[in-house]
C-alpha cells in the first residue's frame, strides 16, 4: 500500500510532465508551421537559382526537412508514449537519408528539390498515418521502400532511352485492356469499380494506366498534330474515359480527361481544341449526373451538406468540423478527433492535417505541391525533344490536379471525387506510382541538364574554331 505522501508526490510529478508535453505541444504547432512556409519559400526561389547558387538553399532546405520530421515524432511520442514512434522516426531517417545520399551519388545532376519535397510530403503522410493507425503507418512505410526501390533505375531508362516514343500504341492498349479488366473482374469498393486482386494481392490498375495514357497521348503527339491526328488521338483518350465511367471511378475519369486536354493544348496551340473539349466535358459531367445515383449523393452532399448529414452528407460536414476546430495553427498533434472522419486515412487525410496541424500548415503544404508543379513544368519548357516535353507536362498535370481534386473535395470546394493525396494518404497503388511518376521527371531533369551540357561543347567548339580561324 502507497503512502499518501507518495501519492501526492507522483500526482505531482505527473501533472508537471503533462504539463510540459503541452507546453512543447504548444510550441510546436508555431514552430512546424513557420518552418514548413520558410521551407516552401526556399523551394521558390530555388526554381529560378542558378546551379552554384542552389548549395546553400538546399542545405538550409535539408535542415528543415530533418527539423519537421524529428519535431513531429517528438511531438507524437509524448503525446502517445508509444515507443515504437520512436523506432519508427529512426526508420523514416535512415529512408529520407538514404534516398537523398543514393540520388546524389548514383544520379548526381538529379534535382534535390523535388527529391526534398516528395520526402516533405512523405514524411508528414507517415505521421499523420502514424497517428491515425500505427499499423497502416508501418505498412505505408514497408510499401514506400518497395516502391523506392522498383523505381530507382527508371532516372536512368529515361535517360538513356531513345525508343520509349516507339511503342506508344502498345501503352495505349496495354492501358485499355487493364481499365477493361478492372471494369469486368473488378471488386467493388464505395459503389465504384476500382481494384483488382491476384494471388492475395490487391492494387488498383488505373494508378499506373494514367502513366501509361501520358506516354501515349505524348507519342500521338509529339510529330503531327493535323486534325486527323487530333480526332484518332481525342477517340483513344475518350474510350479510356469512358471504361473508366462506366467502373464509375468518376475521379480517375476526370484526372485522364484534363490531363488530355492540358497534353493537347500543348501539343497543337489550339484554343478551340481546348474550349471544345471543356464544353464536351462539361456535357458528360451533367450526363454522369443524371445517370448515377451516387453521383447525385454527392453532388447533393457538396451543394448542402448539412441537410443530408445523416447520409451522404456526413464524411464532408466532419470535414468541415474538423478543419474549422483546428483554426490557424492547429490543435496539436494527438489533440484532435480526426477518427470521427469516414476513410480519414484514405480521401479525407487533408482535413486530419488541418485539425491538429492547422490551416496554415495544410495551406503550405499546397505550396509545396505548386512548387513542384512548377518545377516540372519549367523543366518540359525548357525539354528540346517535344516527345519528352509532353511527357513530363503530362505527369505534372497528373499530380496538380489531383491534388486538387482530394484538397478540393475535402473543403467543399467541388464535390468529393474520392482521390487520395499523393504522396500522404495510405494507399500502395497510389504510392507506387507517384514515386514512378517522380522517377520518370528526374530523367526528363537528367536529359535537360545532358541537353544543357551538350549546348556548352558546342559553344567551346564554335569559340575554339573562330579562335583558329584568327590565328591563321
Amino acid at each position: 500500500m502507497k503512502r499518501p505522501g507518495r501519492i501526492l508526490q507522483e500526482d505531482t510529478g505527473n501533472g508537471a510532465l503533462n504539463k510540459m508535453v503541452n507546453v512543447i505541444t504548444e510550441l510546436s504547432r508555431y514552430a512546424m508551421t513557420l518552418f514548413l512556409a520558410l521551407y516552401t519559400l526556399l523551394g521558390f526561389q530555388l526554381v529560378r537559382r542558378q546551379e552554384e547558387e542552389k548549395r546553400a538553399a538546399l542545405r538550409q532546405q535539408d535542415f528543415l526537412l530533418f527539423f519537421l520530421l524529428l519535431m513531429g515524432n517528438l511531438i507524437l511520442y509524448l503525446n502517445t508514449g508509444n515507443e515504437k514512434v520512436i523506432c519508427f522516426c529512426g526508420v523514416q531517417l535512415l529512408l529520407s537519408m538514404g534516398f537523398l545520399t543514393m540520388q546524389h551519388v548514383i544520379y548526381p545532376k538529379s534535382d534535390r528539390l523535388l527529391n526534398h519535397n516528395l520526402l516533405v510530403l512523405l514524411n508528414v503522410g507517415f505521421l499523420m498515418l502514424a497517428r491515425l493507425s500505427f499499423d497502416k503507418a508501418a505498412r505505408q512505410f514497408e510499401l514506400a521502400v518497395l516502391a523506392a526501390g522498383l523505381t530507382f533505375l527508371l532516372p536512368w531508362i529515361i535517360r538513356k532511352s531513345g525508343r520509349l516514343r516507339g511503342y506508344y500504341w502498345w501503352y495505349g492498349a496495354a492501358g485499355f485492356g487493364l481499365l477493361t479488366a478492372v471494369l469486368i473482374a473488378g471488386s467493388l469498393s464505395f459503389g465504384a469499380k476500382l481494384a483488382i486482386t491476384i494471388r492475395g494481392i490487391t492494387f488498383q490498375p488505373s494508378e499506373f494506366v494514367k502513366i501509361m495514357f501520358v506516354f501515349f497521348l505524348a507519342g500521338m503527339l509529339y510529330e503531327t498534330q493535323d486534325f486527323r491526328r487530333v480526332v484518332i488521338t481525342t477517340c483513344a483518350a475518350a474510350a479510356h474515359v469512358l471504361v473508366l465511367v462506366l467502373s464509375r471511378d468518376l475521379g480517375g475519369a476526370l484526372i485522364f480527361f484534363v490531363t488530355y486536354l492540358v497534353m493537347l493544348y500543348i501539343a497543337t496551340g489550339q484554343p478551340l481544341y481546348f474550349l471544345a473539349g471543356l464544353l464536351a466535358g462539361s456535357g458528360a459531367a451533367w450526363v454522369a449526373w443524371k445517370l448515377f445515383s451516387h453521383v447525385q449523393t454527392r453532388v447533393q452532399a457538396w451543394s448542402d451538406p448539412f441537410s443530408v448529414i445523416e447520409h451522404g452528407g456526413y464524411q464532408i460536414t466532419q470535414s468541415l468540423f474538423a478543419i474549422g476546430t483546428g483554426g490557424w495553427f492547429g490543435l496539436g498533434l494527438g489533440h484532435g478527433m480526426p477518427y470521427k472522419i469516414p476513410v480519414v486515412e484514405e480521401d479525407f487525410i487533408f482535413a486530419a492535417i488541418a485539425e491538429e496541424f492547422g490551416i496554415l500548415f495544410a495551406v503550405f503544404l499546397i505550396f509545396v505541391y505548386l512548387c513542384s508543379f512548377y518545377m516540372i513544368f519549367n523543366i518540359a519548357m525548357c525539354l528540346k525533344d517535344s516527345y519528352y516535353k509532353l511527357v513530363a507536362a503530362g505527369l505534372g498535370t497528373l499530380v496538380i490536379f489531383q491534388a486538387f481534386l482530394s484538397v478540393g473535395g475535402v473543403i467543399k470546394f467541388i464535390p468529393s471525387t474520392g482521390v487520395t493525396l499523393p504522396f500522404i494518404s495510405y494507399g500502395g497503388s497510389s504510392l507506387v506510382s507517384m514515386f514512378a511518376i517522380w522517377a520518370v521527371i528526374q530523367g526528363m531533369y537528367l536529359k535537360r541538364s545532358d541537353e544543357v551540357s551538350g549546348n556548352e561543347k558546342e559553344a567551346k567548339k564554335e569559340k575554339r574554331k573562330k579562335a583558329d580561324k584568327k590565328n591563321k
